[in-house]
Protein backbone atom coordinates (compact mmCIF):
# COMPACT_ATOMS: atom_id res chain seq x y z
CA UNK A 1 0.00 0.00 0.00
CA UNK A 2 2.83 2.36 0.82
CA UNK A 3 4.51 1.69 -2.57
CA UNK A 4 1.25 2.50 -4.33
CA UNK A 5 0.87 5.86 -2.56
CA UNK A 6 4.52 6.76 -3.27
CA UNK A 7 4.03 5.87 -6.95
CA UNK A 8 0.84 7.88 -7.08
CA UNK A 9 2.52 10.92 -5.52
CA UNK A 10 5.41 10.63 -8.00
CA UNK A 11 3.01 10.47 -10.94
CA UNK A 12 1.07 13.51 -9.72
CA UNK A 13 4.29 15.46 -9.23
CA UNK A 14 5.43 14.58 -12.76
CA UNK A 15 2.11 15.66 -14.26
CA UNK A 16 2.19 18.96 -12.40
CA UNK A 17 5.73 19.71 -13.61
CA UNK A 18 4.77 19.00 -17.22
CA UNK A 19 1.66 21.18 -16.92
CA UNK A 20 3.69 24.05 -15.48
CA UNK A 21 6.22 23.82 -18.32
CA UNK A 22 3.46 23.88 -20.95
CA UNK A 23 1.79 26.91 -19.35
CA UNK A 24 5.08 28.83 -19.31
CA UNK A 25 5.75 28.15 -22.98
CA UNK A 26 2.23 29.35 -23.90
CA UNK A 27 2.76 32.55 -21.95
CA UNK A 28 5.69 33.53 -24.18
CA UNK A 29 3.50 33.39 -27.30
CA UNK A 30 0.91 35.92 -26.09
CA UNK A 31 1.35 39.40 -27.55
CA UNK A 32 0.27 42.67 -26.04
CA UNK A 33 -2.37 44.73 -27.78
CA UNK A 34 0.27 47.29 -28.73
CA UNK A 35 2.31 44.59 -30.44
CA UNK A 36 -0.79 43.37 -32.23
CA UNK A 37 -1.49 46.95 -33.39
CA UNK A 38 2.02 47.18 -34.81
CA UNK A 39 1.66 43.81 -36.49
CA UNK A 40 -1.63 44.69 -38.19
CA UNK A 41 -0.34 48.12 -39.23
CA UNK A 42 2.73 46.51 -40.79
CA UNK A 43 0.50 43.96 -42.50
CA UNK A 44 -1.59 46.81 -43.91
CA UNK A 45 1.52 48.55 -45.28
CA UNK A 46 2.57 45.34 -47.03
CA UNK A 47 -0.94 44.73 -48.38
CA UNK A 48 -1.10 48.29 -49.70
CA UNK A 49 1.90 47.61 -51.93
CA UNK A 50 0.27 44.59 -53.55
CA UNK A 51 -3.33 45.86 -53.56
CA UNK A 52 -2.73 49.49 -54.54
CA UNK A 53 -5.36 49.28 -57.28
CA UNK A 54 -8.19 48.19 -54.97
CA UNK A 55 -11.31 50.32 -55.26
CA UNK A 56 -11.42 51.13 -51.54
CA UNK A 57 -7.79 52.28 -51.08
CA UNK A 58 -8.71 55.78 -49.87
CA UNK A 59 -11.20 54.49 -47.32
CA UNK A 60 -8.74 51.81 -46.19
CA UNK A 61 -5.98 54.40 -45.65
CA UNK A 62 -8.38 56.54 -43.61
CA UNK A 63 -9.25 53.53 -41.43
CA UNK A 64 -5.56 52.77 -40.97
CA UNK A 65 -4.86 56.32 -39.79
CA UNK A 66 -7.80 56.13 -37.36
CA UNK A 67 -6.65 52.73 -36.14
CA UNK A 68 -3.11 53.95 -35.57
CA UNK A 69 -4.44 56.96 -33.63
CA UNK A 70 -6.57 54.68 -31.43
CA UNK A 71 -3.58 52.42 -30.79
CA UNK A 72 -1.39 55.41 -29.90
CA UNK A 73 -4.04 56.77 -27.51
CA UNK A 74 -4.23 53.56 -25.44
CA UNK A 75 -7.45 52.42 -27.14
CA UNK A 76 -5.96 49.35 -28.77
CA UNK A 77 -9.19 47.35 -29.03
CA UNK A 78 -10.77 50.01 -31.24
CA UNK A 79 -7.51 50.42 -33.15
CA UNK A 80 -7.29 46.70 -33.84
CA UNK A 81 -10.84 46.70 -35.20
CA UNK A 82 -10.10 49.68 -37.45
CA UNK A 83 -6.91 48.11 -38.79
CA UNK A 84 -8.66 44.79 -39.44
CA UNK A 85 -11.46 46.58 -41.29
CA UNK A 86 -8.89 48.51 -43.34
CA UNK A 87 -7.28 45.24 -44.40
CA UNK A 88 -10.67 43.80 -45.31
CA UNK A 89 -11.38 46.79 -47.54
CA UNK A 90 -8.23 45.92 -49.47
CA UNK A 91 -9.47 42.35 -49.81
CA UNK A 92 -6.91 40.92 -47.39
CA UNK A 93 -7.70 38.66 -44.45
CA UNK A 94 -6.08 40.05 -41.28
CA UNK A 95 -3.54 37.66 -39.78
CA UNK A 96 -3.66 37.80 -36.01
CA UNK A 97 -0.58 36.13 -34.49
CA UNK A 98 -2.55 35.30 -31.34
CA UNK A 99 -4.76 32.75 -33.07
Amino acid sequence: MQRFSISLMGALLGISLVTAAVEQSDAKVALTRSERCSSLSHQFDEALETHATATQVTAAKALQRKGNRFCANKKQAQGLRMLANALKLLGVTPIDPVQ
